[in-house]
């Protein structure tokens, strides 16, 4: 059965925990101490949010959970785990069995899919578009308006195992398409596009299209045609409306009364 309001009987709700009206949380979920949800939240089956960091289990009388705050109308689907010190904005959404570790920074209108995994203090803007099977280091920066196909990495480590840490950027209007890697270090800049399966060694610059391991720019996007169409692709904001802020009026509009360049 199907419940779309309230709190199922085999929940667990810890101790200082705010809900908003109107949210659902499912069987067998766990919110721990200290979060805060949103108004019109639905929470899934067995789903933890506020999961403990690591000094619970080495002091755990001493542990004080830091906050979880996620923002209003957020949908989180079964087996999804947020952990504690996350802060995430309004009309999130996770597929199931996602995985964001402890203080993720995360807009608002931003999708995490299935199965994916986000480690640890990184920040990810509005309106990102996190496939299914996708896994980021820690401290990746994920610009606005990202698309991120399923099955991609974006490492940090150029020597594993090491602490030489190097993670990478992703910058506004990228596209990652799937099975791709991103190499320590590297930024992927605005509006470029990776191609699928490809490893990316070094800086993709704006605008570029790279391809192949290592990946080499054969390209530039705002040259690609639709097969179907033989329009224009790229800027993909200059055509793809769904999910978007510009989606009643197109960009062009939206960006004019925004002053977006």
């Amino acid at each position: 059965m199907i419940q779309m309001a309230g709190i199922h009987s085999s929940a667990l709700i810890g101790s200082n925990v705010t809900l908003g009206s109107n949210v659902s949380v499912g069987a067998g979920s766990i919110i721990h101490d200290n979060a805060e949800i949103g108004d019109n939240t639905i929470i899934g089956a067995n789903v933890i949010l506020g999961e403990p960091l690591a000094a619970y289990y080495s002091s755990p009388s001493q542990y004080v959970n830091p906050q979880l705050k996620i923002g209003p109308s957020a949908v989180i689907r079964s087996g999804s785990v947020i952990y504690a010190g996350c802060e995430i904005g309004e009309n999130f959404a996770t597929g199931h069995g996602a995985v964001i570790r402890e203080r993720t920074m995360i807009g608002h209108n931003t999708r995490i899919g299935t199965h994916s995994d986000i480690q640890g203090e990184c920040i990810i803007g509005s309106y990102v578009r996190i496939h299914s099977n996708v896994i980021t280091s820690q401290h990746v920066r994920i610009h606005d308006f990202v698309w991120i196909l399923p099955h991609c990495v974006l490492a940090d480590c150029p020597h594993p195992p090491s602490e030489e840490l190097f993670p990478a950027t992703i910058e506004a209007y990228a596209v990652i398409a799937a099975n791709s890697v991103i190499l320590p270090g590297v930024t992927v800049g605005a509006e470029s596009l990776v191609g699928a399966s490809s490893v990316v060694s070094r800086d993709v610059v704006p605008g570029a299209v790279v391809v192949g391991h290592p990946a080499k720019q054969v390209a530039w996007a705002a040259d690609l045609k639709s097969r179907v169409t033989g329009e224009p692709m790229y800027p993909w904001r200059g055509h793809f409306l769904r999910g978007m802020p510009w989606e009643a009026k197109g960009f062009a509009a939206w960006s004019k009364e925004r002053h977006v360049e």
